[in-house]
């Protein structure tokens, strides 16, 4: 009878009543902290392994088994830039894409002529017989960093 007399003439409430209400509103915010803390971590790792898949090299494999010792070859080119990495990291460049006067070398790459540096150029003899460029997009645009002249033929 007390409860009735409490409650203002109405039926009680019970505790439990008023515990759910109050814990519909704090599993609605529980769950929107579940979806934020996956998406907050989850969508950043995801763009940084795509991001990792873009950046790897190329080794295709294309020497290894056919001709290992072209691919070794390949691996050990170096200019005067560093090392070349190998045939997978180049690029072949067909003849009207290159040309040489008065001792220096312009590769056409991405639709625009681009000076070869002097200490790009591979001086040893070309074993493969056909022109290739390793070039590098970074920072400063597009660079050579090793260019291996071709027979011209």
């Amino acid at each position: 009878m007390s409860n009735w007399i409490n409650s203002g003439g109405q039926a009680p409430h019970l505790y439990t009543e008023v515990l759910d209400t109050n814990r519909l509103a704090t599993v609605g915010r529980h769950r929107v902290r579940r979806l934020r803390t996956p998406l907050k971590y989850g969508v950043p790792l995801l763009l940084v392994a795509l991001a990792s898949q873009l950046v790897h090299a190329r080794d295709r494999g294309q020497f290894a088994s056919s001709n290992p010792e072209i691919k070794a070859w390949f691996d050990t080119l170096r200019s005067g830039k560093g090392p070349c990495c190998s045939d997978a990291d180049g690029s072949a460049v067909s003849d009207v894409d290159w040309e040489s006067g008065n001792g220096h070398y312009r590769v056409r790459l991405e639709g625009e002529w681009v000076d070869v540096p002097d200490e790009a150029v591979i001086t040893e003899p070309n074993r493969v017989g056909r022109t290739m460029v390793w070039p590098i997009r970074g920072y400063g645009g597009l660079s050579i960093r090793c260019f291996m002249p071709g027979s011209m033929t």
